[in-house]
């Protein structure tokens, strides 16, 4: 049987983290293997909750420093052994069929490197929303119709870079895939999308299969919203829809490169929050957001 690794790099509220481990631990499922790897979180109460465990399949593993967000996730990659990795957010949740789902989807579509499920969106105490965000992620963008969806290399791309649809801490990755790439640091909001770019511009394979496997846990102050205040979100799209638009060229995936140029829905996002950094942000914050909008 394909085998599958979870990993959850964990900084943040140790109930949530705790609900997810529960969440992996009631999947229908049983052939996993979970390992936390705490970011130097400073609250006693996590290692002991993993010491009461008794559970063979699950490790816990503690930084003897904080990292940060991306080496965490690279060590994510590192340890992981098995054919397929999840690199599961920690206040997150898999539904009980997501390795059963994940499987059917493996099976139907043996050469996917990223594998994306249905998702759900909860908010801070567990109930199902669906906010504009996500609205647009899944109606708009996400591929339509019946059934597992595939798309390579320049159609990939070309996808993701009108509009990321893809929930991160939710993808199912081929551990070759991971390892053929690496995170790039100087993207740290928006390093999923530049990672998930980099498979696709190597040539690389992605299934949708809408079935609801997951909850995604949608904040209403995240470290994306903190960066739109000061200006440094906008601004690092930009440099990355840029670089994006050089490699398609130089690539000549001109479908891509038309797309990356244009960013219609970076933009239509930025318009959305120009409120946002008009009543709250800093000045630079204001300005990176009209640029955004209005730049060439």
């Amino acid at each position: 049987m394909t085998s599958i690794d979870i990993v959850i790099p964990f900084w943040g509220e140790p109930a949530l983290l705790y609900a997810a481990v529960e969440s992996v631990r009631a999947q229908t499922d049983a052939m996993w293997r979970l390992t936390v790897i705490d970011d130097c979180y400073p609250d006693e109460s996590v290692p002991k909750y993993f010491s009461d465990l008794e559970d063979d399949r699950v490790t816990y593993l503690r930084n003897e420093k904080n990292v940060g967000i991306t080496e965490n996730f690279r060590r994510a990659v590192n340890l992981s052994q098995a054919d397929y990795l999840v690199i599961l957010g920690c206040d997150d949740m898999l539904l009980p069929n997501y390795l059963d789902v994940a499987r059917e989807t493996i099976a139907a579509v043996p050469s996917a490197d990223v594998i994306q499920l249905g998702v759900q969106v909860i908010n801070e105490s567990g109930t199902v929303v669906l906010p504009l965000v996500d609205r647009v992620k899944q109606r708009v963008l996400a591929p339509r119709g019946q059934g597992v969806r595939v798309l390579s290399g320049e159609e990939m791309a070309t996808s993701l870079i009108r509009g990321d649809w893809l929930y991160w801490p939710s993808l199912l990755f081929r551990r070759d895939a991971l390892n053929a790439v690496d995170f790039r640091d100087e993207f740290p909001i928006i390093q999923d999308l530049a990672l998930l770019m980099d498979i696709a511009f190597g040539g690389g394979t992605l299934a949708f299969n809408p079935s609801l496997a997951f909850s995604y846990r949608r904040h209403t102050e995240s470290a994306s919203q903190k960066t739109l205040l000061d200006g440094e979100r906008f601004r690092g799209e930009r440099k990355y829809y840029e670089l994006a638009r050089r490699i398609a060229k130089q690539k000549g995936w001109k479908r891509t490169e038309a797309v990356a140029r244009r960013r219609l829905m970076s933009r239509l996002h930025a318009i959305t929050q120009l409120h946002i950094a008009l009543f709250r942000g800093t000045p630079a914050g204001l300005r990176s957001t009209v640029a955004h909008i209005l730049a060439p």
